[in-house]
């Protein structure tokens, strides 16, 4: 057995792991809205509250001190405010399950590009197979529930598209700066805190006040900790380990997920060609991680 087995064996806890969580965000986002909250209400929660955390132990562990200013303000950007308003705007347009296809079940095929033209590796045929029917259950998926989506549905798909571009960004930074988990929460959370809460507080529109009790601490708690904290971490844990490909790959998990825990919580229907979808989104997730080696790629030889 490879000395590297046992973190490589946490890696893959962590990459489903965060499957999981993320496929419940899905359903608690359908509850947000319905309770009232505004968008800008939703990424108060998202880093003030992760914030609380947060700041005593990166006052404590000054994690700072390890990374440049532009580091910071890159990893803080995409992190920050944009990319969550984006993906929170998506949910106006397109239903949730869209959410889970466009974010994750796509983030393999972006990271196939990313990897080729910035990276300058190439995939295996094994890989490209499995990203292949990951697409085609995708569009299933997509095409399926469109049916009751409404004509604007278009627009919340390029929301949550671009919102895997700047989450597909995060996870290569995260591999290749080896970042650790006091790094993360402190450009992830604190200083998006320091400079979002303000505007929010004096000038966006909040439906705070006059929400349920019951939606208003279901959001508090899995908005403003779980992806935000136990998300992050379990991500960048996950492609330093087993790497960013992989990582890609089983999150693309998530729609599938999404759609089963909807089916159980909020008693949704799965037509037949959402199961057919389904089917093919698992077998493309086994193709593409069953690998010995933990590098999602061959590198690519440059003729000179």
């Amino acid at each position: 057995m490879s000395p590297n087995y046992p973190s490589h064996f946490t890696g893959y806890i962590a990459a489903w792991c965060i499957v999981a969580v993320w496929s419940l965000w899905l359903i608690v986002s359908r509850v947000a809205n319905e309770s009232g909250l505004t968008i800008y209400d939703l990424a108060a929660m998202r880093y003030g509250l992760a914030a609380l955390i947060g700041a005593p132990l990166c006052l404590y562990y000054k994690p700072w001190r390890g990374l440049s200013f532009l580091q910071i303000a890159l990893l803080s950007f995409i992190l920050g405010p944009v990319y969550i308003l984006i993906v929170f705007s998506g949910f106006l347009f397109a239903p949730a399950a869209h959410g889970g296809i466009f974010m994750n079940g796509l983030l393999p095929l972006i990271s196939i590009l990313f990897a080729i033209f910035f990276i300058g590796v190439i995939p295996s045929s094994q890989q490209l197979l499995g990203a292949l029917l990951i697409l085609i259950s995708a569009i299933a998926l997509a095409w399926d529930t469109s049916a009751s989506s409404g004509n604007d549905a278009w627009i919340g798909d390029i929301l949550f598209l671009i919102g895997a571009l700047f989450f597909s960004t995060y996870m290569i930074l995260s591999e290749r700066w080896r970042l650790g988990a006091m790094q993360i929460i402190f450009c992830g959370t604190l200083v998006n805190a320091a400079l979002y809460l303000p505007v929010w507080w004096l000038w966006l529109p909040s439906g705070m006040i006059n929400a349920p009790i019951t939606p208003l601490l279901i959001q508090a708690i899995y908005q403003g900790f779980v992806p935000n904290l136990i998300g992050l971490l379990f991500i960048a844990h996950a492609s330093r380990t087993i790497g960013n490909g992989t990582t890609s790959f089983i999150l693309a998990a998530v729609p599938g997920g999404g759609a089963i825990l909807g089916v159980i919580m909020l008693g949704e229907n799965l037509h037949l060609i959402s199961v057919f979808a389904l089917v093919i989104l698992t077998v493309g997730l086994l193709l593409s991680v069953r690998r010995k080696q933990p590098q999602p790629y061959k590198r690519l030889k440059i003729k000179r």
